[in-house]
This record gives structure tokens, C-alpha cells and sequence, in this order.
């Protein structure tokens, strides 16, 4: 049985029995309204990560990492020119043992032919498999991507980031109703995204 990584976010590491399964694939799928790059930033913090952005420049992705209270110090490199998937293929294929991979948004690489994304997916699956590392694909729930189902179906495990606005109230919640190698949450997690992510304590009201 592989052993488990840590989030970097301790209330989700006990729910998941310890932490993430080495060799993972994670789809954290969010509203784009949401803060759920707060969670890419708290895993940098754990171990060595290559950031990937597919749409914010890098240096936006820097000073937003060096904003965070709970963050570590990726790599980032900005895939999102021309040729997104070959430039993420390239640089994965040279991640190092035990380390994590951020795909920040996964949606471009979503949108490339589908054959070819299928077979990123596999290559991906079987090097994180190799190395033992963590990849987070991190994608933005609305638009209709027709590859979606394939992230969906290579993942091991996947959040599911569920934001609700409700007069001036926010809430946000975490399924993880899929978990290859543990078992899936029965309940959601209230979660707290602000400068970090945190539990949210207050009670629900009937």
C-alpha cells in the first residue's frame, strides 16, 4: 500500500486518513469566483512544487504566492502560449522524486484535441505513479469543456468546491466524492477561504 502525502492543510489531511495516496492525480474542480488557489498555495508549502499557469502570467502567480500566509516557493512556469499541452508535457516529464505538480487552470490543456489529452493524462498518470509525487489539476466549473470528463475519469481523487453566496453570507464546502486508495467523504467539509484555508466553525441554522 503506498503511503500518504499531506495537503498542507491539517483538518483535510485527517478526514483523508492522513493525507493524499503518493502517485496521485487530484482534480480540484471551483467556481471561478472562489479562492480555491488558496489550496495550490498551502500544497507548495509541503514540498518541492512546479507550478504550471495556463492563464495568469507568472509573475501574477508569484506576487500572489508571496502574498500568502501559508505558501512555499514553486517553480512557476507559464505554459499558456501556443502550444499549452506540449510545453506542460515537457516539463513534466523532468519533475523530480516525491514532488507535487499544479496545473492552474487545467481548462486550456481541457481544450486541445482530445486524443492528445488522453495521452497527457496517461504519460502524466504513469510518471506521478513513478516518482510519487501529487498533481493537482485544477479546473473551473461552468463552461462546457468536452475533455472534462476525461480529467475526471484519470483522477485518483476529486474535490469538489462547492461556493455559495447567500445574501452576505459565503459558504464554501468540499466534497471529495471520489478517492481511489482511501474512501470517499460521506459529508462535505464548511471550509473558510480567506487569506488561508481554515475550518469553518460557525453552525449551520436550520
Amino acid at each position: 500500500m503506498s503511503g500518504r502525502l499531506t495537503t498542507g492543510i491539517t483538518v483535510l489531511d485527517r478526514e483523508l486518513g492522513g493525507g493524499l495516496p503518493e502517485g496521485s492525480i487530484v482534480a480540484l474542480l471551483a467556481d471561478p469566483a472562489s479562492q480555491s488557489e488558496l489550496f495550490l498555495y498551502e500544497l507548495s508549502a509541503v514540498r518541492g512544487t512546479l507550478y504550471l499557469t495556463t492563464i495568469r502570467s507568472g509573475q501574477a502567480v508569484n506576487d500572489a504566492i508571496a502574498r500568502a500566509p501559508r505558501s512555499g516557493s514553486p517553480t512557476v512556469r507559464d505554459v499558456g502560449g501556443e502550444a499549452p499541452l506540449d510545453a506542460a508535457n515537457k516539463l513534466v516529464h523532468d519533475l523530480p522524486e516525491r514532488s507535487n505538480l499544479v496545473v492552474d487552470v487545467v481548462d486550456v490543456l481541457e481544450s486541445t484535441d482530445p486524443v492528445r489529452y488522453r495521452q497527457f493524462l496517461n504519460s502524466l498518470q504513469t510518471h506521478m505513479v513513478n516518482t510519487g509525487g501529487i498533481a493537482v489539476l485544477h479546473g473551473m466549473k461552468g463552461d462546457a469543456h468536452a475533455n472534462r470528463r476525461y480529467t475526471k475519469h484519470m483522477s485518483d481523487v476529486v474535490f469538489d468546491l462547492q461556493t455559495s453566496i447567500d445574501g452576505a453570507e459565503i459558504e464554501n464546502r468540499l466534497a471529495v466524492p471520489k478517492f481511489r486508495g482511501g474512501r470517499a467523504l460521506e459529508e462535505t467539509i464548511k471550509l473558510r477561504l480567506s487569506e488561508a484555508v481554515t475550518v469553518d466553525t460557525s453552525r449551520d441554522i436550520a
